[in-house]
């Protein structure tokens, strides 16, 4: 999942200007999508095997993990809601707006926090 949204994310930042928009976006609704579900139904089973680790014993770890999901759920919807149209009207080599660019940044610390954080449960 962080695969897909990275690329879509580099190529809003200005990375791989080749490639058009719409199909990465194509890529990550499909791919991106299935890996969030499926790293969803998997922390839910996680979850429900050992509430107490992560509810009592990695709670820092594990609600910071849901505060940049959460986070990073809000700056989806940023996006579709001011540049989303705008950002599938471009074509290749053509630059992405600063709105757009702020939220791929964006998109990327949060879905590293997200990774860091997650990684950090077994460790702290």
């Amino acid at each position: 999942m962080i695969g897909t949204v990275s690329l879509f994310d580099l190529r809003l930042l200005g990375v791989l200007k080749r490639l058009p928009y719409a199909p990465l976006y194509r890529l990550l609704s499909r791919w991106g999508v299935a890996g969030f579900v499926i790293n969803l139904l998997t922390g839910i089973m996680f979850w429900f095997y050992q509430p107490d680790f992560y509810a009592l014993d990695q709670a820092l770890p594990f609600g910071l993990k849901l505060l940049f999901i959460l986070l990073a759920g809000i700056n989806v919807l940023v996006f579709y809601k001011t540049v989303y149209p705008e950002v599938m009207a471009l074509g290749p080599e053509e630059e992405a707006p600063p709105l757009a660019k702020a939220i791929a940044g964006t998109s990327l610390f949060l879905w590293f926090g997200v990774l860091f954080f997650g990684r950090m449960i077994m460790y702290t």
